[in-house]
């Protein structure tokens, strides 16, 4: 049978709202009353359900976490570091899911204005233009993968590591490059063109149209390992006019255009180098040279940063911008083992 606050405080002789007081850290109860409490609670092995803790505390103990969609690599580890550092606060983690930007609005509202979380982490998509301006009715939100002004963010700078992806293959000989993109309208797939095409032209390198490629799908994106397969494909009928390397905005996209090359007898990186995004796991199996995210710490830290500003609704806005590392592996064709440049 489930152990209640009405049996903690009949085994410690005293009435259920010292007890609630006890596990809300109230400071109206003596040293010793707290002490008799919470070792009776320890001796029946008793926990205090986080929300009705928060009760107590005109808190729900939970955050939302708003994202575009579940199944990403890149969400499922910086998810991975949001719930680990909940967990040691005693918090829950509500996810929902959007599929149409429109659902965004609603979905806080619903939720963080209506008093369902005591947070929010916004996921990688434009702010709602509601939550801006002097007069928006404001929650404590931290952007994860995107960046505001008026609000406290963490990102990693796709263009720079994109430019880096891009000099590496550059300083390995390769004049013919190509980019293999996930969909444009989503921004870090925009991003990571710009600095592709960036550091194409600061080495005064031409870019032919044929040589980048973007997909046009709109299941996650175009992040997707069939997304890399085709267009790899693509790639490969140009035949000799084909580009000698390729910087792939994903990491389960190139894992996809691996598997059309060794499909087509194509050697990689003899006949076609390539760089990927991310460094998910599967990357170190597939010994692809990356740009590697620090997912789990950003999702660490995004929870830290989003205390910060439930303790302190006035403080200035904090900026987190994070730089992507190289990592080399066999696919680039470097003449050096596994390693962060």
């Amino acid at each position: 049978m489930r152990v209640t606050i009405y049996d903690i405080a009949k085994k410690a002789k005293v009435g259920i709202g010292t007890v609630s007081r006890v596990f809300n850290d109230h400071p109206s109860v003596s040293e010793t009353t707290r002490k008799r409490v919470t070792q009776v609670a320890k001796r029946l092995n008793y926990h205090p359900h986080p929300y009705a803790r928060g009760l107590a505390r005109n808190r729900t103990n939970s955050i939302l976490a708003v994202i575009p969609f579940f199944t990403t690599f890149f969400f499922v580890e910086v998810l991975r570091g949001v719930q680990a550092s909940l967990g040691e606060r005693d918090y829950d983690l509500v996810l929902y899911g959007v599929n149409d930007p429109e659902q965004v609005s609603a979905s806080v509202k619903r939720n963080a204005l209506r008093g369902r979380a005591d947070g929010v982490l916004f996921f990688s998509m434009k702010t709602p233009k509601e939550f801006l301006g002097p007069n928006a009715q404001r929650t404590a939100m931290v952007l994860v993968d995107a960046h505001h002004k008026n609000f406290d963010s963490i990102y990693v700078d796709n263009v720079a590591g994109a430019a880096a992806a891009t000099q590496h293959l550059i300083k390995l000989g390769h004049r013919k490059i190509g980019m293999l993109s996930a969909n444009l309208e989503s921004p870090p797939a925009r991003q990571r063109l710009d600095g592709f095409l960036k550091a194409m032209h600061e080495n005064d390198l031409e870019v032919k149209p044929e040589y980048v490629r973007a997909s046009t799908s709109s299941t996650l994106d175009g992040f997707t390992k069939e997304t890399g397969a085709e267009l790899m494909k693509e790639f490969l009928v140009m035949g000799s006019a084909a580009p000698t390397a390729l910087f792939v905005s994903s990491d389960v996209q190139a894992a996809g255009a691996l598997q059309a090359l060794a499909q087509a007898g194509v050697s990689c990186p003899k006949d076609m180098a390539l760089v990927g995004f991310d460094d998910i796991e599967l990357a170190s199996y597939l010994q692809l040279t990356t740009m590697r995210q620090p997912m789990y710490e950003m999702g660490s830290l995004a929870v830290e940063m989003l205390f910060g500003r439930m303790n302190d609704p006035n403080a200035v806005p904090r900026e987190e911008r994070f730089m992507p590392e190289l990592v080399i592996r066999t696919s680039c064709g470097a003449a050096r083992p596994a390693q962060s440049d």
